[in-house]
């Protein structure tokens, strides 16, 4: 499916290479983060319910957990200081 949606697109895929997934490790790293940050720690009852929790997770990982790359402080936060710097000025 995502083979044909790509080519109806006009959007070509890049594969990497077999046996290197280094290649890709930004997608390596959070594979692995999810399977070890909660996939591997509940049991879901249906398709949805595991949906409705990824969604809900992916959220707080990438808004609200503090982030190394900003300082130590959650996105944000980092967003309120752009805002408050912004409005000082104006």
């Amino acid at each position: 499916l995502l083979v044909a949606w790509a080519e109806k697109h006009q959007i070509a895929l890049c594969y990497i290479q077999p046996g290197n997934p280094q290649q890709n490790a930004y997608i390596e790293r959070y594979n692995r983060t999810v399977r070890y940050d909660w996939l591997s720690h509940y049991l879901f009852d249906s398709v949805t319910e595991l949906q409705n929790f990824a969604t809900e997770w992916l959220w707080v990982y990438n808004n609200e957990r503090p982030n190394m790359a900003l300082g130590g402080i959650t996105p944000m936060q980092r967003l309120a200081q752009i805002n408050k710097s912004t409005s000082e000025l104006h």
